[in-house]
């Protein structure tokens, strides 16, 4: 059982939070979490490289001398890919670097994260995180207040745009809700401001997933023997009576 420290604005400790890492996810599974880190990566690329071949590069396609008796190795355009100048004998072309996992992978990865980051002891607890207008200076100074340097992801339960002002202009620091946390923004800070609303929301989350888990693996009770068949009864002969 993980107890994680609630700290006020001002740094101080005012409570404790209890919660277990497996409640989140069973277990941490480094592959899965490596191949949905990998998937988001790859969406995030542009795929606009492109290179021009052969036949797009400037130059003649006369041949450059004559086939013997210059003593030179033979050679055709001035364009091939061998020469200075010429074009990439596999020239790169645009391409959608953008592929999906299943959905239920995907969920459970950014819940094994954040358990990871609760079992290393890099999430922070914040009572509440609230300003009235955007002031950068103000969560500068709720950072020092609790020892926050370097990278830092700010998890709030909901959207709020006062908290996102505040922190935007902040170097190394980035702002999402509970529903936009993924397993690639949970591990690329080191260390996770979250609020008391934001880790009870996603316990929520958690403890609903699981339930509804166990449901689909409840069985309705053992299935009734159906009742032996009974055997039909030959069909009567429809046909009409001959008449004599």
């Amino acid at each position: 059982m993980a107890s994680l420290s609630i700290y006020n604005r001002g740094g101080v400790e005012v409570g404790k939070y209890d919660i277990e890492p497996t409640d989140l996810a069973p277990r941490v599974n480094k592959q899965l979490l490596h191949d949905v880190v990998v998937m988001y990566q790859s969406n995030q690329r542009l795929g606009t490289a492109r290179t021009k071949s052969r036949g797009e590069v400037a130059g003649s396609t006369k041949k450059m001398y004559r086939q013997k008796g210059t003593g030179n190795a033979r050679a055709g355009s001035r364009r091939s890919g061998i020469r200075r100048g010429g074009g990439h004998i596999f020239a790169k072309r645009p391409r959608d670097w953008s592929y999906r996992l299943p959905r239920k992978a995907v969920q459970l990865a950014t819940r094994m994260a954040l358990a990871a980051k609760i079992r290393d002891s890099e999430v922070t607890l914040i009572d509440e995180l609230a300003f009235n207008a955007p002031k950068t200076k103000d969560m500068v100074g709720i950072l020092k207040a609790l020892k926050l340097q370097g990278t830092l992801l700010v998890a709030t339960a909901d959207h709020d745009l006062n908290v996102y002002k505040s922190a935007r202009n902040i170097d190394g620091v980035e702002v999402a809700p509970v529903s936009g946390l993924n397993a690639l923004n949970l591990l690329r800070p080191r260390r996770v401001l979250m609020t008391k609303a934001a880790i009870e929301a996603v316990r929520a989350a958690a403890k609903k997933h699981g339930e509804g888990k166990q449901g689909e693996g409840k069985s309705a009770g053992p299935a009734k023997a159906k009742a032996p068949a009974k055997p039909k009864a030959a069909a009567k002969s429809k046909a009409k009576p001959v008449e004599k």
